[in-house]
């Protein structure tokens, strides 16, 4: 009886040997399979696709790869969650030496529209400039980064200075990059503004203008600009605010002697200039225009409060003016919706993002400053210039419409109440 119960034992722990056997077997056969490999997910593609025709060189491909930082599926991500960031996604050539060369760094935004400005604002800034750029589709996206590819071709300054950021909406994020350099050679370098033209005409073709839907959003803009620059001052800006010549190195002269006693912000004046004059080279040209009716203070027909605590009489009436910047008046009549264009190390309050599209942008963050005890310090004889005499009724109706809906956010971010 004993033996025949050790001789099931014994088949029943061979057949127990053999099932682990087989399924270590068939376990191994599926793993090392084609079949599975065929069926493995696939590998990311890389995200910057060039497209090349026939007798294209290779040399223009591999430049552009190098200088191109941009992978879509990373990024970084806004504080609501609604725009995707990249930083650096191409960087000026000496934009790392010039940030230690210079206590300054220029920092802008802009959507397709105005990029060109960059073009006179590297003119007239030997510092470094981080530009962040906006694009609210794909085929915006391949035409903007098409035209930077253009910029940095056509001009030494670009291709030195500037570092370009981006931001992409949530809701529209690109699938691919897809740049057609080849076009780059059909480009004209000597006409930037026409080139640009056409590029936006062909784009608003197929897709139409996106401003009616998805406003600009300028405050994240101007975070992403100025957190990526690496001085100890940054001076924000608008892309189209143009600097007079060599404001950078004066202002690293200025800034080495420079004593603020608690929180100092310097105003640089701005005005708005007839079309048909050249560039002021200096205040006192500047001064000329404004007594003639071809320059005044920014916006200053289209809202007055926007600059009119910088009191642009007393900075052009000063008398005993000096080459040197130095400080011409302090703001002594600050308003709510004061909105200048200052240089300041980047400790200030960052710009309230919730605040989306046209008005009430600037001036709010310039408000927290004003609250937090920031003086505001007006300098002389530097100044920054906006091309055109503005008036109300060339501006398009859905601006007005956003500026209504910030006046309303403008109240609740007063009282504490922005949501």
């Amino acid at each position: 009886m004993i033996q025949g119960k050790c001789r099931i034992w014994n088949l029943c722990i061979s057949a127990l040997a053999f099932l682990s056997l087989y399924n270590i077997i068939i376990t191994l056969k599926l793993l090392y399979a084609p079949e599975c490999l065929r069926h493995s997910p696939p590998l990311p593609k890389p995200t910057v696709k060039i497209i090349r025709r026939p007798c294209e060189k290779d040399e223009k491909a591999i430049y552009t790869k190098q200088v191109m930082n941009l992978n879509l599926q990373l990024g970084r991500w806004d504080m609501r969650l609604q725009y995707k960031l990249f930083d650096h996604i191409v960087t000026g050539e000496k934009f790392a030496i010039l940030s230690e060369l210079f206590r300054t760094c220029l920092a802008t935004q802009s959507s397709i529209e105005k990029i060109a400005s960059i073009i006179e604002v590297s003119n007239h800034w030997n510092g470094p400039i981080s530009l962040a750029i906006f694009a609210a589709s794909e085929d915006e996206l391949n035409t903007l980064l098409l035209y930077v590819m253009y910029l940095r071709k056509c001009d030494a300054r670009i291709r030195d200075k500037v570092s370009f950021h981006l931001a992409i909406p949530k809701d529209k994020r690109p699938k691919k990059v897809a740049i057609d350099i080849e076009k780059l050679d059909e480009m004209d370098c000597g006409n930037p503004m026409g080139t640009l033209q056409s590029l936006i005409k062909k784009l608003q073709k197929q897709n139409g203008m996106w401003r009616m839907k998805m406003p600009y959003p300028q405050n994240l803009m101007r975070n992403l600009a100025r957190k990526n620059c690496q001085s100890k001052f940054v001076f924000l800006t608008d892309v189209d605010i143009i600097p007079n010549k060599g404001m950078a190195e004066s202002l690293d002269v200025f800034l080495i002697n420079a004593k603020c006693k608690g929180l100092c912000a310097y105003v640089i004046p701005t005005y708005e200039i007839d079309e048909r004059v050249r560039f002021p080279p200096n205040k006192t040209e500047l001064i000329r225009l404004a007594n003639r009716g071809l320059a005044r203070p920014f916006h200053h027909k289209v809202f007055i409060y926007n600059q009119y605590a910088t009191n642009f009489s007393r900075w052009q009436n000063a008398t005993n003016e000096r080459d040197e910047v130095h400080i011409n008046h302090p703001v002594t009549n600050f308003e709510f919706l004061y909105e200048p264009f200052y240089v300041a190390p980047d400790t200030v309050p960052l710009h309230d993002e919730r605040f989306v599209g046209y008005g009430y942008t600037r001036n709010s963050q310039v408000y927290e400053m004003y609250v937090a005890g920031y003086e505001f310090l007006v300098l002389s004889p530097i100044f920054t210039c906006h091309w055109g005499l503005q008036i109300k009724r060339t501006r398009p109706p859905w601006r007005e419409h956003q500026n209504n809906l910030n006046r309303k956010n403008f109240d609740g971010f007063k009282t504490g109440n922005l949501c």
